[in-house]
């Protein structure tokens, strides 16, 4: 293996994270009180256009909140796409609820409309929309269905910072959005998520959730079971200074994009990302590949061939409906979506972090086109 491997992700802090840190620091505000945080929820709620950010642990516990907060009845159903990660399908069995999976369109690899209208029965009370690794979800007519049919909406805008759909920012959509701050993300705290409304209710509803649902007046008197998901200070400094540089992050993503492109443009036996539809440019929060059939082996194969070139990769997300949790519980057992389970497959991404130089864009396309020589 070469010594100079090329991790898929590496995060990039040269802001002011290190002031801001330090400034917590100083002034002694470490944990979940402290004035970075509520700079850090006013912060993503302008980026995502919307009222109110609620700040908590992780990406993952953002949606279990969201789902919660919704007040749906258990046996309610909520479609989700199959071509996600487990937090979604895990927030929705969490709550009582039962998952409908849905197959991903094997351009854009995010759900379909048709998807959604195949999988409504009239036990179905909500959407969760999920936008899958750089282009968003076709929004418009999900959302128009769902107002008529009366649905609730949970938007996972998880890998969406700073992109759009037909202009309007992603977390933008829904009753509720979330937003995820694992270090690969656009905007990182290390660890950490975000909930979004611009119902006033809902967003205090939400706040209290976070925090153990203690009451106002009487702080160790509970009504209802919340949960320990509140983010730090010394976290949201990192996500506060994490914002001011997303312009700068959302334009290096697409550069990425454009380098990748360009080197492997007349590359046979791989689809590349889409880089635009009619309602959005692709932000390429990761590149990935998806090998066509002709390829004698998988997406696992070539992973192990390009590690041991010195690239780091990651495999594409494993289909809900085949996830082993999920099939012991008794869910989606007679589904079969062929365009996620091939791609889940045959599909996995490049080096993609926000660090990556343009010779290590370079030696990774080269290190592609080598494996399928």
């Amino acid at each position: 293996m070469s010594r100079d491997f090329i991790p898929v992700n590496t995060p990039l802090l040269d802001g002011n994270e290190a002031a801001y840190l330090a400034e917590c620091v100083r002034t002694g505000w470490i944990s979940s009180e402290g004035p970075f945080i509520k700079r850090f929820e006013q912060g993503m709620a302008e980026v995502a256009g919307r009222r109110h950010g609620v700040a908590v642990t992780n990406g993952s516990v953002a949606l279990d909140i969201a789902v919660h907060a919704l007040g749906l009845e258990p046996g309610d159903e909520v479609i989700i796409p199959t071509f996600t990660i487990i937090s979604c399908a895990a927030a929705v069995v969490r709550a009582g609820l039962v998952p409908l999976a849905v197959d991903c369109d094997p351009a854009t690899w995010n759900m379909t409309i048709e998807g959604v209208e195949a999988a409504l029965t009239p036990r179905t009370r909500a959407i969760m929309l999920v936008h899958i690794y750089g282009l968003p979800v076709d929004l418009a007519p999900i959302l128009d269905l769902a107002r008529k049919r009366g649905l609730k909406v949970i938007e996972d805008a998880a890998e969406m910072h700073g992109q759009t759909y037909r202009g309007a920012p992603c977390g933008s959509f829904g009753d509720v959005s979330t937003f995820s701050f694992y270090p690969n993300k656009h905007v990182t705290t290390g660890e950490g998520g975000m909930i979004l409304t611009d119902d006033d209710a809902l967003a205090e509803r939400l706040a209290s959730l976070r925090n153990l649902c203690f009451q106002p007046q009487q702080r160790f008197i509970h009504e209802e079971l919340g949960w320990n998901a509140r983010l730090t200070n010394l976290q949201a400094a990192l996500g506060v200074a994490q914002i001011e540089g997303l312009p700068r992050t959302v334009e290096i993503k697409r550069r990425t994009g454009r380098l990748y492109d360009e080197h492997l443009e007349n590359v046979a036996g791989i689809r590349r990302p889409v880089p635009r539809t009619n309602y959005a440019d692709n932000i390429y929060w990761v590149y990935g590949i998806v090998l066509d059939d002709d390829v004698p082996f998988d997406a696992k194969e070539a992973m192990r061939r390009l590690a041991q070139k010195g690239i780091g990769t990651r495999p594409f997300f494993w289909c809900m409906h085949e996830q082993p949790v999920l099939r012991r519980m008794g869910f989606m057992l007679n589904d079969s979506h062929p365009h996620a389970e091939r791609i889940a497959r045959r599909g996995f991404y490049l080096p993609s972090g926000l660090a990556l130089t343009e010779d290590e864009i370079a030696r990774s396309a080269q290190a592609l086109k080598e494996i399928l020589a």
